[in-house]
């Protein structure tokens, strides 16, 4: 055990942490999601709803899973809750999910942001410059720069955890104050009276908007499906809250640090989230034509490429502000891709220091940090920039995401039943109710992506992905653990 677990070092305080949890969630999700939000639901008031409803579970979840967090403060976060309030084939389907789709899924969705909005500053970097054709597949520098990306953040954090924290600490803070600041400057100078009223004159009369098509009058169950299905790009926007807890070795007194951070986290990015959505509806009106050729004429539901602080930000500045926006998404991105590539990592060394995942992955090197897990992250993640695949994933990524979160939150239930005298240093606030309603709420949420027909398919996927863990469950341990599950 030394050798596994004897050298990971304690330097992640609690500052640290809140770093690491907003750094993680603020990607560039918060700066385009909100155009499909509106196409799907098609009013001002259902858009803050789907903002609110999303915030809520978010908070819900993170003050529910902090009890097994504090239970459990060890490497590995999710994967060790699930293997302690069920057993190893639970945890290993998560760990197996985890490494094939959301986290590497996420680190190169992100990577192609940073590397697509770097193309605003310098235009080489575009899906349209190829550098070389293979058959179908095209190589172009967007993906040169997202896996240039990848491999230089695996490469800082390789060298110790001191070294991601500090990415996380410059970049998140530098992140945090120029959100702030871009709500401030909206609601000060970009109020537009006419927009105002647009926007606010009729609050609740739910469309769907497709184009090309008629739009859909919503209510009562297709409303309610609707909502579940704008919650996919705010919910996607909103994830990672639990990254922090994958680092549990590495954490200064992290029974506390890990709960603090995380309910302190996503209070903040939630209540920017809903801050700077008001601040869209302020300054843009939420319907638009997608054959528009201005800023407001297209709205917040058309913006160009999705991209709605960018037009919210051009309709003050002018072209002065796209530019503003590519450096604040590039400095959003790579703080985002740093903070998961730092906390993925730990969860697929829990996963080998079990004997469910390959050897390797389970040493530390000189700086004390799983090298071998790192890069085999990197290589995955940087596959999935060139399979071009990453759009596909993403739809599927938040089913698995919350259908883990949904098995996670129950384990506070068997874990009460089953470990009635274990030392819990901090209790689920408003237990039973509140991860109860996480669980309705989040489970409802898996349903809509299942049964709704532009979603099921990725749904299903995404479940046929989690079950085809079951037999290479068996074919690790076989191969390199124990026989006891």
């Amino acid at each position: 055990m030394s050798e596994k677990q004897g050298h990971f070092q304690r330097a992640i305080t609690l500052f640290d942490a809140i770093m690491i949890v907003t750094g993680s969630m603020i990607g560039s999700g918060i700066f385009i999601v909100s155009a499909d939000i509106a196409r799907q639901v098609g009013s001002a008031g259902w858009l803050i709803v789907v903002w609110l409803v999303t915030g809520f579970i978010t908070l819900a979840g993170a003050v529910s899973y902090g009890e097994l967090a504090a239970m459990f403060p060890k490497v590995g976060g999710q994967y060790v809750y699930l293997r302690e309030a069920y057993n190893k084939l639970t945890a290993f389907l998560y760990g197996w999910t985890l490494f094939l789709v959301i986290q590497t899924g996420v680190i190169a969705a992100v990577a192609v942001a940073f590397a697509k909005f770097t193309g605003v500053l310098i235009p080489w970097f575009s899906e349209a410059h190829v550098l070389f054709t293979i058959g179908s597949f095209q190589f172009t520098t967007v993906q040169l720069l997202a896996i240039v990306l990848i491999v230089g953040l695996t490469a800082v954090n390789s060298r110790g955890v001191r070294s991601g924290k500090l990415i996380a600490n410059i970049f998140g803070s530098t992140k945090l104050v120029a959100l702030f600041g871009l709500i401030v400057f909206g609601l000060a100078l970009g109020i537009n009276k006419q927009t105002v009223d647009l926007n606010f004159h009729d609050l609740w009369t739910a469309t769907r908007y497709i184009p090309g098509a008629p739009a859909l009058p919503l209510g009562g169950w297709a409303l309610i499906t609707a909502i579940g299905l704008a919650m996919t790009g705010s919910l996607f926007s909103s994830d990672s809250w639990n990254n922090i807890g994958f680092s549990g070795d590495e954490i200064v007194n992290p029974q506390r640090t890990i709960v603090l951070s995380m309910a302190i986290g996503t209070a903040i990015v939630t209540a920017l989230y809903i801050l700077i959505n008001i601040v869209y509806l302020l300054v843009l009106p939420l319907q638009g034509d997608p054959n528009a050729t201005t800023v407001a004429g297209r709205g917040i539901m058309f913006a160009t490429n999705d991209r709605v602080a960018t037009a919210v930000v051009e309709s003050i500045l002018g072209r002065v502000g796209a530019y503003f926006m590519a450096v604040l998404i590039m400095i959003s991105t790579f703080s985002a891709n740093n903070s998961i590539l730092l906390s993925g990592a730990r969860a697929y060394y829990a996963m080998a220091a079990d004997g469910l995942f390959f050897p390797g992955m389970a040493r530390l090197n000189k700086a004390g940090v799983p090298g071998v897990a790192l890069w085999a992250q990197c290589l995955w993640a940087s596959g999935l920039c060139l399979s071009g695949s990453y759009g596909q994933l993403l739809n599927y990524v938040m089913f698995s995401v919350i259908l883990f979160y949904v098995i996670t939150i129950v384990g506070i239930f068997v874990l009460r039943r089953t470990r009635p005298d274990a030392p819990r240093p901090y209790r689920a606030a408003g237990y039973p109710f509140i991860p109860l309603l996480y669980v309705v709420l989040a489970s409802a949420f898996c349903l809509i992506l299942l049964l709704d027909p532009s979603t099921s398919t990725y749904s299903q996927r995404g479940l046929g992905l989690v079950a085809l863990g079951v037999p290479v469950y068996f074919i690790f341990r076989n191969r390199f653990g124990n026989k006891s599950l």
